[in-house]
């Protein structure tokens, strides 16, 4: 059974992976992207997400140690 912190923990994994996707979308359509310091932001966007999740990871771990 899940309590509120684990409800808030899965909905923001799943919140952040459907931005991480929706942004993939867009940039591989290119039609959100007009010039390459606009493509180098969304990249950027993507990878800052993608570090979110890798610190869910690392306090989940962490959690478990104690």
């Amino acid at each position: 059974m899940f309590n509120y912190n684990n409800l808030f923990e899965s909905e923001l994994r799943k919140s952040v992976e459907e931005e991480i996707d929706r942004l993939k979308d867009n940039l591989s359509n290119g039609l959100s992207v007009v010039d390459y310091p606009e493509y180098k932001h969304q990249v950027g966007k993507i990878a800052g997400l993608r570090t979110v999740l890798e610190l869910c990871d690392e306090v989940q771990s962490k959690l478990s140690k104690k």
